[in-house]
């Protein structure tokens, strides 16, 4: 994948499910979400789950799916590594490696990603300062790797009301500080469907380079984030929308 053109696109749209469940399910998605104009398919071989007793993903299986929707579809594939054992493993399948929210500062797995030379999506930890955030990504630019996109998520704070509060001040910050690309998931900013497309414009309008949503065939059959993931066709409605800010 040129790296380069991919991110000079703006605005980027990355876009699939939280899971990888099945073959029919990330092939699905796969034609959906390109037919609407996504660049990229996002999809979670490794899932990093609060409960063990979770969908914790169906881990390589699920990484071959994705590179079949890759072979049929031309989308870059983006998923998440969570050990430091899985990073080649990841890197073999896919175009840009994605660290989460939890693994920001898994300092180990940052300096394993940084050797494979795949771009990198790093995550805001839940619970991090833009100091700490930064300080992250030098781990993966002191082992001499630059492609860094930078991902707002959302921030935990005292209120309940959403999942997350998505803090849409940092990505003009993140302009004024760094060179790197910034995009926003307003899937897990706010863990609620029907706020995605709002906040995904009002990321847009401050000056995000790109999106991170979730888009599941059926939301309701999901087995992980189905309450914040995006029907076809309203990830449809949203990619029309967009483009006209």
């Amino acid at each position: 994948m040129n790296f380069e053109a991919f991110i000079k696109n703006r605005p980027f749209v990355i876009a699939g499910p939280c899971a990888v469940e099945s073959r029919e399910q990330i092939l699905t998605t796969a034609r959906a979400v390109k037919n609407a104009g996504a660049q990229a398919l996002r999809g979670g071989a490794f899932k990093p789950r609060t409960s063990p007793h979770s969908f914790q993903g169906l881990g390589e299986e699920g990484l071959k799916l994705l590179a079949q929707a890759r072979a049929e579809t031309g989308l870059p594939i983006v998923t998440e590594v969570l050990d430091t054992r899985d990073v080649l493993l990841v890197a073999e399948y896919a175009d840009i490696i994605q660290i989460g929210s939890r693994s920001t500062q898994n300092f180990p797995l940052l300096k394993e990603v940084a050797k494979t030379n795949r771009p990198v999506i790093l995550k805001r930890g839940m619970a991090m300062t833009v100091e700490e955030w930064l300080s992250a990504a030098d781990y993966i630019l002191e082992s001499g790797h630059d492609k860094i996109i930078l991902c707002e998520r959302g921030i935990r704070t005292f209120e309940t009301a959403t999942r997350h509060t998505l803090d849409l001040n940092v990505v003009p910050l993140l302009k004024e500080k760094t060179k790197f690309s910034v995009i926003v998931d307003p899937s897990h900013g706010t863990g609620r469907a029907s706020l995605v497309a709002p906040m995904a414009k009002a990321a847009l309008a401050c000056g995000a380079d790109g999106l991170l949503i979730e888009v599941h065939p059926d939301p309701h059959q999901a087995l992980s984030d189905g309450p914040q993931s995006l029907d076809f066709s309203a990830f449809e409605k949203l990619m029309g929308e967009i483009q006209n800010i």
